[in-house]
């Protein structure tokens, strides 16, 4: 038996062929995925947080650096630039150097890129570093979910990856909370320098997380089929490997157009409803902290109910419920607002916003094979993000020559496209994450 020429290998290539088949689910015990879900609802805290502090500290920003309303703007999309650019390195490196390893190494990157941001004296100094930290945000949204796809049984996973996905809210309404009180008291630098405080999670998740075995084993058996050809091992592009399947390559495209409508709406959004609530609405900032807190907790609310559905009535239909009932109700929130029933509205509106991002990533993992499902699903998400880019820009080019709230509504078109594509096109449950396939 030839040598197998593989990383992290502890079988011999006799063990794997007899006891591993591609279609066979592998189950991870209950335990190591249940810690594995508190270091990565923590990690996407921590995204979340770090995402929520730019939007939030933005009108400071404007005033220290006397900023315009594009420039503010170009922040927002530099954030999803560099987040774009993490997140398909993080697809590829989860392929290649595993799931856990990835998520601990840009847990600390991100880290300490972004709590420098209080260190910044000028706003092309805070652009570059926002630009290299934010590489870290979309390397572990990618990762994270990957790895509680790959650990999670199918009839919980989408109930599990959406309370994951509350982690990202739950950072959010955090990063409101400390903002109320850091910001009005201390200013904006200190709200960044605490984000230092991650790298204490990055050591501890290195020694008590391990990789998932369906990783592990999809590793194993592609290196058996190395070793078994007699040919030297050559290292494909991951992209060319996906779009030479015409499924795969199909269904890599829909979820391109599907998550770029997603991340153009909801970074939007999530960057300038703050401002919208404050500047259009003439909310004071303690009172509109006090807003999004409820907007967030109702947003986790949703993700826990919306995951609990899809697990019995399938993925497509709730998350077209979300994507177009957020679209239907933002002109409603633009057009009807009043002082009495504001906070109603952006409560109700909380509830269908969090719906998507609760079922998105168990419906994208689910559409790939897990030998490509990190490049598959990074680059689909993080291609797609590219569009998102140009939403704060265009918000902030829309509220010099009108109001933000038009720029809303641009918003809630790319949330109808995002909803419609998966619904005409994209099957349930193709493939099982827990599959060394």
């Amino acid at each position: 038996m030839p040598h197998v020429p593989s990383e992290d290998m502890d079988m011999t290539t006799e063990t794997v062929t007899q006891n591993t088949a591609s279609s066979e689910a592998i189950q991870t015990p209950k335990k190591i995925w249940i810690t594995a879900f508190i270091f990565a609802f923590l990690t996407l805290l921590c995204d979340g947080a770090d995402l929520g502090f730019l939007a939030l500290s933005l009108t400071s920003l404007k005033t220290e650096f006397h900023l315009t309303g594009v420039q503010a703007g170009t922040l927002g999309s530099l954030t999803l630039f560099g987040s774009a650019v993490g997140g398909l390195i993080g697809g590829w490196a989860c392929d290649r150097f595993g799931r856990v390893r990835i998520i601990v190494f840009f847990i600390a990157y991100s880290s300490v890129l972004t709590s420098a941001l209080g260190f910044t004296d000028s706003y092309m100094q805070f652009a570059v570093l926002r630009t290299f930290g934010a590489m870290g945000l979309g390397a572990l949204y990618i990762a994270c979910n990957i790895l509680m796809s790959e650990m999670v049984p199918t009839k919980h996973r989408s109930t599990v990856l959406a309370t994951l996905m509350t982690g990202y809210t739950l950072g959010s309404l955090l990063a409101t909370l400390l903002a109320g009180h850091i910001i009005p008291e201390h200013g904006w630098r200190f709200l960044y320098w605490i984000a230092i405080a991650p790298v204490v999670l990055s050591v501890l998740m290195h020694f008590c997380v391990p990789e998932p075995e369906s990783w592990k084993k999809a590793r194993q058996l592609k290196a058996l089929e190395v070793a078994q050809s007699n040919q030297p091992k050559k290292r494909q592009n991951p992209y060319f490997e996906i779009l030479r399947d015409k499924k795969h390559g199909t269904m890599f495209v829909l979820w391109i157009i599907s998550t770029g409508a997603l991340q153009f709406g909801y970074y939007g959004v999530s960057n300038w409803l703050p401002a919208y609530l404050e500047s259009d609405l003439g909310i004071k900032f303690k009172e509109m902290a006090m807003y999004m807190v409820g907007t967030f907790l109702i947003m986790m609310f949703a993700k826990v109910i919306a995951g609990i559905v899809a697990d019995k009535l399938g993925r497509r239909a709730v998350f077209a419920f979300g994507t177009i009932g957020t679209a239907l109700f933002i002109p409603v929130i633009v057009y009807l607002n009043t002082p009495t029933n504001i906070l109603w509205m952006m409560l109700f509106f909380g509830f269908l916003y969090g719906i998507p991002y609760a079922i998105n990533a168990t419906y994208m993992t689910e559409s790939f094979p897990t030998s490509i499902r990190g490049s598959a699903v990074g680059g689909a998400y993080n291609i797609g993000k590219v569009l998102s880019i140009f939403s704060p820009l265009t918000i902030g080019f829309l509220s010099q020559n009108g109001s933000i709230g038009l720029g809303l509504l641009v918003m809630a078109a790319a949330y109808f496209i995002c909803g419609v594509i998966p619904l005409l096109f994209i099957k349930d449950r193709l493939f099982n994450p827990q599959k060394a396939e």
